[in-house]
């Protein structure tokens, strides 16, 4: 298993726009490739991988993004967040962002910010996707931060994840482009 593996997959073989839609034949794909990357880097296995600016943004991508497409509808979506955001929280910490070459690269290096049920961590996360080149990705991040403001969660997870919904989050989810 190598970092590259995940990151060639991600940033040359995927289009843009594969990123971020529900396509249940690349979540399948990608369930099939990456099970074996996805079940080490949930158990730290691919501690390896972070001595490098781009072999810990693979495992943040196997940990954030993959788990969405592997498990899409399920709890364990979101089970390894916490871990994505502590490696992300790292990198930032050790200009490990500073290293990475692309927009695109930091972007799914801070994702983990941006996909937290925290406010604090949203703080953090406006003035990470405010820098230069990263403009597309903070006006979602602006979005994601309005939303966790004003529930303290994302509400289109509720279901997902076993929790009631409050009157206002359902009314909210009602909304046009309340979910992402």
């Amino acid at each position: 298993m190598k970092p590259e593996t995940v990151l060639v997959f991600w940033f040359k073989e995927l289009e843009e726009k594969q990123w971020f839609i529900k396509d249940e034949a690349l979540d399948r794909h990608i369930t099939e490739r990456f099970a074996d990357f996805h079940a080490a880097a949930t158990t730290g296995e691919l501690f390896n991988w972070r001595k490098t600016a781009h072999g810990r943004l693979a495992e943040i991508i196997v940990l954030d993004q993959f788990s969405r497409n592997m498990y899409r509808d399920q709890p364990q979506s979101f089970a390894s967040d916490p871990m994505a955001l502590v490696l992300a929280q790292e990198a930032v910490s050790l200009g490990l962002d500073r290293k990475l070459v692309t927009p695109q690269e930091q972007a799914f290096l801070y994702m983990p910010y941006m996909h937290s049920e925290s406010e604090i961590i949203h703080e953090v996360a406006v003035d990470l996707f405010s820098q230069p080149g990263l403009e597309h990705n903070y006006e979602f991040e602006l979005k994601h931060k309005k939303i966790i403001d004003r529930f303290g969660r994302y509400p289109h997870r509720n279901e997902i994840l076993g929790r009631p919904s409050t009157p206002e989050e359902v009314a909210f989810l009602k909304e046009p482009g309340s979910s992402f």
